[in-house]
């Protein structure tokens, strides 16, 4: 087995003690996630929480006030819900972090048990779906012979009612437990889904629904009143998700044209007369309540930043998570009369606050937008420019910078950096043709936006070539390493964590539903269209790579698993372009406070030293 330059980690890295104590802090402050509630037991809570050190399911029992942690596993555990009565709580139990297991349970109380599989006679895989009832359980999976979802009611043996190669999942159960709705890529792309609707009792299908190509259909839920046979769906008619609801029994449907500029998704008032709406715009979230039977939208008073996740309690209160990128998270609830209160708080002392973010629009003579958005934060005291910076790119790349807290930025930032984040193409909440633009072309058109936004700051004077450092974890990181090799003459160094590198190989050894991902992205396998693979891959460009890279991985990751990665620093090892190399024993990042602390250190010491700081 090749050997590899170990990545450096400081002891301290900061000399200044106060700030040294400012970025640990931010990471392992406690935090928690928003909590679930139970479908008929309200007052049962679950939530995530870092509070051990490490993020784990934590049961709360709203009446007496009670939390309880329920998981504890070397690597973390993420993924839990609770059954619809409240009694047992459900958590996935995979393998040192590589996201193929089996679905457990164990009574909320804890009476001494120890966790028991779910559902017996289901197969391992990757989850793909799970929705609870009182007396019915549906559950998917994902392996790579595709998808399979069972039905199993009364506690008997479950039943297959749903197998397919193409990618797909459960996504709702109605109130009354009558029918389910799947998303399947039959038509082969698994990009656009599109939906159907079986009855429980046999299995029949009930309704279909399908936009056509590249356009896709996500189902949010099922209305919560028994016998209703409304579906909340997000649809991209217009080329921007907006919502519909369809009564599937009747196969009718209604668009809902809010008149919000951005793109929009939402949850069920508990009597199914009004919806919650979430609206992204320009990084930023708002809230609003709809009325069905007026028509009539609502602001709901919250403070600017970014909603995660948001739902209706059954006494109409709104639970919301919500942070800016100057102020740590919160999870707050505001109460039907509108007062807005924090609703839980762990235990210990509040992470440390950070910088605002500013928003740069840089204008681009192509489609489909004008611009490119970009987000830019300064350090505190910053000084003269040009100033050491990291042009920072999100994963996904379904997804999108945002106005939010992120320890990482601000980590960033205590460091000396600037920090942009560019919402290129292929982000979402710019539109559909924007997200679908990387379409046949990935990688390569994400980093002519990069360069974009890398023109303004230099010409701005924020900072200069031999200032920049790229980075980016998984998509970030796949952009990293292409970065580096197809413009080289931009970057001072780069960062990429648990990136894709060679996209062959990476293709042949990640889990399923992402190899569905890269055909519907790519337009076929390597062996369909094998010269986008290469054009887009990496690896191509190694040769031209100059700077000196950061590369991190995880031992048991299948999003962008080991061996791919080997193969790119073979290749740098060969041409002696200086790197460092940082391997852990967890999949696809790691829910471990110490070991995020030791990755976030290695990479902003790298990058110090890179930019001549160090």
């Amino acid at each position: 087995m090749s050997t590899y330059p170990d990545a450096k980690i400081p002891e301290e890295l900061f000399d200044d003690a106060e700030l040294e104590r400012r970025w640990r802090a931010r990471f392992s402050a406690p935090r928690v996630s928003l909590p679930d509630w139970a479908r008929d037991a309200p007052a049962r809570s679950l939530y995530v929480s870092n509070s051990s050190g490490t993020w784990e399911l934590y049961a709360w029992d709203r009446d007496s006030g009670e939390h309880r942690q329920v998981t504890d596993r070397p690597n973390g555990t993420f993924h839990g819900t609770l059954s619809a009565d409240g009694t047992r709580v459900w958590w996935f139990d995979d393998t040192d972090g590589d996201e193929f297991g089996k679905w457990v349970s164990e009574d909320f109380t804890y009476g001494g048990e120890k966790p028991a599989e779910a559902v017996p006679g289901t197969h391992a895989g990757y989850p793909a779906g799970l929705a609870l009832g009182p007396t019915v359980t549906g559950i998917g999976m994902s392996t790579d012979d595709g998808v399979t979802i069972w039905v199993s009611k009364h506690g008997a043996s479950p039943e297959v009612v749903y197998e397919h190669e193409q990618d797909g999942g459960l996504s709702a159960l109605s109130w009354d437990e009558s029918l389910l709705v799947l998303s399947h890529s039959e038509h082969g792309d698994s990009r656009h889904p599109a939906l159907r609707v079986l009855r429980v009792s046999d299995a029949a299908t009930v309704a279909e629904k399908y936009d056509g190509p590249g356009k896709g259909l996500d189902a949010l839920d099922f209305a919560p009143v028994s016998g209703d046979p409304r579906l909340l769906v997000l649809h991209e008619r217009h080329g921007r998700e907006e919502l519909l609801i369809w009564d599937v029994l009747a196969d009718t449907e209604q668009e809902l044209d809010l008149g919000l500029p951005g793109e929009v998704s939402a949850d069920w008032y508990p009597d199914g007369s009004a919806l919650l709406v979430a609206h992204t715009h320009r990084a930023r979230t708002t809230m609003h309540r709809y009325d069905l039977a007026s028509g009539e939208l609502t602001d709901l008073s919250t403070p600017a930043g970014t909603v995660g996740n948001a739902s209706v309690r059954p006494d109409r209160s709104v639970e919301y998570s919500w942070s800016s990128a100057a102020t740590p998270g919160l999870v707050r609830t505001l109460t039907a009369d509108g007062e807005d209160r924090v609703l839980l708080t762990p235990p210990g002392e509040r992470a440390p606050g950070s910088q605002p973010v500013g928003d740069v629009f840089v204008e681009v003579p192509y489609g489909p937008n004008e611009t490119v958005h970009a987000l830019v934060s300064r350090p505190e005291n910053s000084g003269d420019e040009p100033l050491p910076t990291v042009f920072n790119l999100h994963g996904g790349p379904h997804a999108a910078d945002e106005d939010r807290f992120s320890s990482y930025r601000a980590a960033w930032l205590d460091a000396g950096f600037a920090v942009v984040e560019i919402n290129y193409r292929g982000s979402t909440g710019y539109g559909s043709a924007w997200r679908d633009a990387i379409e046949g072309r990935p990688g390569l058109t994400e980093l002519a936006d990069v360069a974009r936004v890398h023109d303004w700051a230099v010409a701005e004077g924020l900072t200069t070539p031999a200032l920049s450092v790229v980075a980016g974890a998984s998509w970030g990181g796949y952009l990293t390493l292409l970065a580096l090799g197809t413009q080289p003459q931009r970057w001072a160094g780069g960062v990429a964590g648990v990136p894709v590198a060679d996209y062959v190989s990476a293709y042949a050894d990640e889990m399923e539903p992402l190899r569905a991902y890269d055909r519907a992205l790519f337009g076929g396998s390597p062996e369909e269209v094998p010269a986008v693979y290469r054009d887009c891959s990496p690896l191509t460009y190694v040769d031209e790579v100059r700077a000196p890279v950061l590369v991190l991985a995880g031992d048991n990751d299948p999003r962008c698993p080991l061996r791919q990665i080997l193969n790119y620093l073979d290749r740098l090892s060969a041409r002696q372009v200086p790197f460092e190399f940082y391997r852990y024993d967890a999949g696809h990042g790691s829910l471990v406070v110490a070991e995020t602390l030791r990755q976030v250190s290695a990479e902003i010491h790298f990058a110090q030293r890179a930019v001549g700081l160090a």
